[in-house]
This record gives C-alpha cells, structure tokens and sequence, in this order.
C-alpha cells in the first residue's frame, strides 16, 4: 500500500474523535487509522496521515459492507484492511424489493437535504429524508437553492420549517462564495457533511462551491454538474458514485447520487422526530389505539379543530408509519451498527 499523495492533515482534522479512539484494544494500538473516501466494486480508497492510498479488503469481505466516511484499521506493514470500527452515525437507504440496506454515508454530522426554489421542492419528500437522518443520528439541514431564480424565498423557508421542530432551513445560490459562508456553522475543522436530494437541485455545484480548490486538496475535487428542465424542475443525474471532498472551513462533504424515490423502511424513530407534535398529541387520545380518523376524545383531530395541525400532514404521517411498517425487517445491534435479519413468512 503506496500512499497517493503527502501528508497534509491530522486525525483530528480527518474526523477522528475519542469515540473512535476508545474502542482500539491495546493489541492495535499499532496500527494506522484511515477514513474511507471512495467505495467502488472491488477496492476502497481511503486517506490517513499517510496521504491517500487503495486498500486490500480482507477475505470473503465485500465493499458493500462498507461507506463513505467509515473509519478502518490499516496493518501498514502488509498492506492490508484489519477491521472497520463502530459508527457514530450511519446514512442507509433500502431499495424496495432487496433485503440488505444500501449504505450512503458513515460517521456524518450533519445532513444537508438539498431542494430548489421550484418545483422540486416537495414537503412530502423533504418528510422522508427528515425521517432518515433523523434516524441515522445526523442533524438535518434544509438547503433551498436556487434561491437567486425567485424573488422571494420566504415561503419556501417557511414552509420547510415547518416540517419538524428547530430545523435549519437556509437558502444560498450554490454557484456564489456565499455559499460557504452561510453553511459555515455546520463546516467546522473535523466536521462531516454529508448531501442528499433530487437530481438537478445543485447537489453537485454546492459540493464544488464548497471544496477546496483540487490543487489544495491534493485531489479532484470538481463534481461534474447537469441542467434542469425547467418544465418540471427535473434534473439530469450527475454523481454517480459517493466520495468524500475536504472543504475550505476545514470539514468534510459526502455527496451522493440524487434520488428519485426514498423508500421508507426501518425508520421509526426518525419517524417519531419527524412529527414529534403528532406522536406527542397521541398519547393524549382517549383510546389507546386511536386511529385519529372518527374516535372521540382524539387529540389529534382536536388539535386540527383548533388550527394547530393540519390535515394533510397528519394523512403524511399515517401513510410513512404504515410503510415504514410494512416494509421494515428485524434489525438488531446498536444504532449505526444494526445487523438486518429477514422476516419470515
């Protein structure tokens, strides 16, 4: 294993923290850090002290079982990939009709979801990839772009906000250097970000506006970057392949591949912190069981009474929790490190 390039950052600034540290045994105290930056089929590309490098995997391993953003254990002196450690957070998404998750993003702070200042812009969708990141254990934040093309964005903040209690809702052009300086509390040294979202919402133009400059980063860090059909605020897909970029507040951002359809599944907490004022007007009803449809004593369709909810985000509600429980296998294992079992019929 030959790194790529020379050392030019510390642990510290590559995200590593006490929880990382504290779970190496004295036996691998010896062995090197690195931080996974690209998954592809049959390698991983991973940046250390050491500079950049591609790394073996172990027998009958197999990169889908790890992210971009997962931190590894190198044994320097064979060259080869020790063990993965545990996660602090982990972004998953599974596809309708596969048994095993597909892994977006490990180890992330912070989960910028992406939309524009157009028809892309859906309170719906915006609800499931609140669900999951607040599900992998991220911070949500809600980017607008675009917002150089409408006079005003105040009502597509407002709407956004809101979704969910305290959320962060900012609207920036991802092609001006405000950008960086708008989002910069959630780029500090060390940090990780992470960007979900449509195809054509400026995914790919808010990365490259935040990277360092690809001689700086000692790496291509340009995504290449598609138009919308302005008809129907459809994009042309772009990234096709997660990667970690260093960014110039000193963190480090994730993008991925946009998509067209988040299927909702083993996500009942982020659920639950999503519409954290519904669950809570629950465990007011009458009836355990309420349905919050006919029932009396339902506190649910009291609050819509009294103008406090709305009706259509109840009906958005109760469609993601019936999904999320029909499709939802047994999992077990600490969150970020949940091992997915198959139900059986």
């Amino acid at each position: 294993m030959t790194p790529t390039d020379p050392a030019s950052v510390e642990l510290g600034e590559l995200g590593w923290t006490d929880f990382f540290a504290a779970q190496l045994t004295p036996g691998e105290l010896g062995l090197a850090p690195a931080r996974i930056a690209g998954v592809h089929r049959t390698k991983l590309v991973v940046i250390s002290v050491y500079g950049r490098s591609d790394i073996a995997l172990p027998p009958q391993e197999t990169t889908t079982n790890y992210a971009v953003g997962d931190w590894v254990l190198l044994d320097l002196s064979e060259g080869r990939l020790v063990r993965r450690l545990e996660r602090i957070s982990l972004l998953q998404r599974r596809i309708e009709g596969q048994n095993d998750p597909q892994l977006a993003a490990a180890n992330v702070n912070s989960l910028f979801i992406v939309t524009s200042c157009n028809a892309d812009f859906n309170v719906a969708r915006l609800e499931r990839y609140l669900a999951m990141a607040n599900e992998a254990g991220t911070v949500p934040v809600i980017v607008l772009t675009k917002a150089d093309m409408v006079e005003d964005t105040s009502s597509y903040e407002a709407d956004a906000r809101a979704l969910q209690r305290d959320l962060a809702v900012v609207a920036v052009n991802a092609k001006s250097s405000e950008a960086v300086t708008v989002l910069s509390p959630w780029l500090g040294k060390g940090q990780t970000v992470a960007l979900v979202g449509s195809s054509g919402v400026g995914k790919s133009t808010l990365v490259n506006a935040l990277s360092l400059p690809r001689q700086a980063a000692g790496q291509n860090t340009v995504q290449e970057t598609g138009s919308i059909r302005e008809h129907d605020a459809k994009g042309r897909h772009t990234t096709t392949a997660r990667s970690l970029h260093a960014t110039i507040g000193g963190a480090w951002i994730i993008d991925n591949p946009g998509l067209r359809n988040l299927h909702v599944s083993d996500l009942a907490a982020g659920l639950e912190t999503t519409f954290a004022e519904i669950v809570e007007l629950s465990a007011h009803c009458k009836f355990r069981d309420c349905s919050h449809k006919h029932e009396p004593g339902c506190a649910v369709q009291a609050a819509i009474a009294r103008g406090d909810l709305t009706e259509a985000r109840l009906k958005r509600w109760q469609k993601l929790s019936e999904e999320n429980q029909k499709s939802t296998p047994q999992h077990t294992g600490p969150r970020g490190n949940k091992t997915i079992t198959k139900k059986h019929r």
